[in-house]
């Protein structure tokens, strides 16, 4: 069963409940199967925390909707169910901050700078620069949520650098280190944190398949990071 048929079953508490219904429910109903739970609150942080940012920015661009339904890759049949979940959690009166931090309860290890509450963060700056613009209350956003989710400054710079790339080109931002680190500790670096952004690891903490784009996403910065410092240390 896709991940969108089973948040099909939550519709019926949406209808009735504000959105932090939803998150209770999906602590209790999957309480036996922490696999599942992990799964299924991970989409739901994304269509609420989604729906919360675009809130806080004031304007839900076409493209911000098209780079949403990319990252999820909703199935026709499951559309209506995912876009009534979106729209109750853009109309609740609760705080993003109070979604933050049940979903972090939900979706995390305790420990700071869990990898899972980074590939959600890194979901929502897909769709936070899909209209080509990272703007100032779309940043300050996903700064607090990172604050809540325990995300440390370095690697929410990190996360920035990645997904700002195009425009300021330090590659060795994106990878988290300094210019005057050596080129074995680099290389080293760097398969680290490629083994940590395969498609496969992030299945296996509890990222749905459905989420892939994310994985692709981050690889992609990473190589073209680790190309440009390869690059330069040639030339040297």
């Amino acid at each position: 069963m896709s991940i969108f048929a089973r948040l099909g079953q939550f519709v019926s508490i949406a209808t009735s409940e504000a959105f932090s219904g939803v998150i209770e429910a999906v602590r209790t109903v999957f309480e036996g199967d922490p696999e599942t739970r992990r799964r299924v609150a991970f989409s739901v942080a994304m269509i609420a925390l989604s729906a919360k940012m675009a809130k806080a920015d004031g304007i839900v661009t076409p493209d911000e909707v098209v780079a949403f339904q990319e990252l999820f890759e909703i199935p026709d049949k499951e559309a209506r169910n995912v876009a009534r979940l979106y729209n109750l959690a853009k109309q609740d009166v609760a705080g993003y901050e109070s979604y933050a931090a049940k979903m972090a309860d939900l979706c995390g290890t305790g420990e700071d700078n869990c990898l899972v509450l980074e590939d959600i963060l890194d979901g929502l700056f897909h769709i936070a620069k899909a209209d080509g613009v990272l703007h100032e209350k779309e940043q300050s956003f996903l700064a607090r949520v990172a604050e809540i989710f325990r995300v440390s400054e370095d690697h929410f710079e990190r996360i920035i650098a990645r997904h700002t790339y195009e425009t300021t080109h330090d590659p060795y931002a994106v990878l988290g280190l300094s210019r005057d680190a050596t080129f074995d500790s680099i290389k080293k670096h760097y398969h680290k944190l490629v083994s940590e952004a395969h498609p496969d690891r992030l299945i296996a903490r509890g990222v749905p398949e459905e989420f892939i784009a994310i994985a692709n996403s981050r690889m992609a910065a990473l190589n073209a990071a680790f190309a440009a410092i390869e690059k330069e240390r040639r030339a040297a």
